[in-house]
């Protein structure tokens, strides 16, 4: 636009992401023009390694990120860093100044968003992180905008492509979990230490920024209970089939109502899920959320939730909407964590689940565990015995316990002599109670 004032960003971090943001803001410089009402150009680009990045036009790197951020020609900040410190100082230094900041740091979100939001309360900034959830999929902005006026009750997903493939793999060929970790391994689906992806760390971060979205109310990972699927074996895979089920990692965030009161209930755990139900059909690295809310009823969102042009992707569109916010001196929504909904324990929780007991084969046996569930008033929906010479294969469901009360059920079965082994204690998630 003739004469229109450049929109300068400042961006932090150079890599798979940040590559893609720079190579997208290059490519379609005139379309973003035109979209945002001026010109958006990179203003600098902080990373560690200036060497590393020769794709990047040297004079817009520089290694003193904080000096970037704090120029008086930035902006916009646009964060592809990830971890919590420096991280943290720098985008509340950038707010503070009145700088509006991109950020697709999960983390970061799940433990520092009140804050961040405080920041950019005290000088008017836009905070935007659509791509900290899910990649390209377009979530945040409809849990934060588009159902703003209406009251979100469930928001159930698969937010972590890399278990997802797992499950998916181990589903579709029945190999264990430790093969099918090593070929996702080799494909690039995994990284060298997959323990955040693994045992629910990223998906717990996740879900903790879209239960404070749904139910405006704060909630931070520590918030969420957690389990990863370490101890998945292709044996519950199998024992799911068997049942028209398959397993999923599954980030859960629930509004629960009791005796008047409303708690918030989010959780991050494997679970058993219908052949039938919409996300039983995502496999591979693809991530979806179903969403259920009063008025709208049920949605789901599907697509790409990492990588780094689908990442980049959400990124631009940030930075296309605070950019113009920017131009007209407008600005984009605030937190809203209103409602202040106390977190429910997890022990407090009530779910389904599917119990594999590796038990005598005699007489009896049967009407002693069950006489376990009754003292525990967990409700028995449905049993599956398969005998042998000396053993048998005995597998429980279950109508909705709470999480208290089905492992008191567990250990005490547990020390039955007619009990051999819990083989495996598994939620189920997706059908009626």
């Amino acid at each position: 636009m003739p004469g229109q004032k450049p929109i300068k960003v400042a961006l932090l971090g150079c890599g798979t992401v940040g590559t893609e943001v720079v190579r997208l803001l290059t490519d379609h410089a005139a379309d973003l023009t035109a979209r945002v009402g001026a010109p958006v150009e990179l203003a600098g680009i902080a990373v560690r390694r200036p060497n590393k990045h020769r794709e990047v036009p040297a004079e817009l790197l520089t290694t003193d990120a904080q000096a970037l951020v704090s120029s008086p020609d930035v902006d916009v900040v646009v964060e592809v860093i990830g971890g919590i410190e420096p991280t943290r100082t720098l985008l509340l230094d950038a707010l503070r100044s009145g700088k509006s900041v991109v950020t697709a740091n999960k983390a970061l979100l799940a433990e520092h968003s009140g804050e961040l939001f405080e920041a950019a309360d005290s000088t008017g900034a836009d905070l935007y992180f659509e791509a900290a959830v899910a990649g390209a999929i377009p979530l945040i902005r409809p849990l934060r905008e588009s159902l703003a006026g209406d009251r979100i009750t469930r928001v159930m997903g698969i937010v972590n492509g890399t278990t997802n493939f797992i499950l998916s793999g181990m589903d579709s060929t029945g190999a264990s979990y430790a093969e099918t970790l090593e070929e996702a391994t080799r494909l690039g689906y995994a990284e060298a230490d997959p323990t955040a992806d693994v045992d629910g760390f990223d998906a717990a971060s996740k879900a903790a920024i879209l239960a404070s979205l749904a139910f405006h109310t704060r909630v931070t990972a520590a918030d969420v209970h957690r389990e990863g699927i370490a101890q998945v074996s292709a044996a519950d895979i199998a024992a799911a089939k068997g049942l028209g089920r398959t397993v999923k990692l599954l980030a859960i965030c629930e509004r629960v109502t009791e005796n008047g009161s409303e708690s918030v209930s989010v959780r991050v755990h494997p679970a058993m899920i219908p052949r039938t139900h919409p996300l039983a059909g995502v496999n591979g690295a693809f991530n979806a959320v179903f969403v259920e809310a009063d008025a709208a009823g049920e949605m789901m969102f599907y697509g790409k939730g990492a990588g780094g042009a689908p990442t980049a992707s959400a990124v631009l569109g940030d930075l296309v909407a605070v950019a113009r916010n920017r131009v007209v001196s407008g600005r984009g929504p605030r937190e809203s964590a209103y409602a202040a909904l106390p977190v429910r324990p997890m022990g407090q929780t009530p779910t389904r689940y599917h119990i594999s007991l590796d038990v005598a084969d005699r007489p009896g046996v049967l009407s002693q565990v069950a006489a376990v569930f009754a003292e525990h008033d967990v409700s028995i929906a449905a049993v599956r015995q398969e005998g042998r010479v000396d053993d048998a294969s005995l597998v429980i469901v279950t109508h909705a316990a709470t999480d208290a009360a089905l492992r008191s059920t567990v250990d005490k079965i547990g020390g039955l002599p007619v009990v051999r082994e819990v083989v495996s204690v598994m939620r189920v998630e997706g059908e009626e109670t």
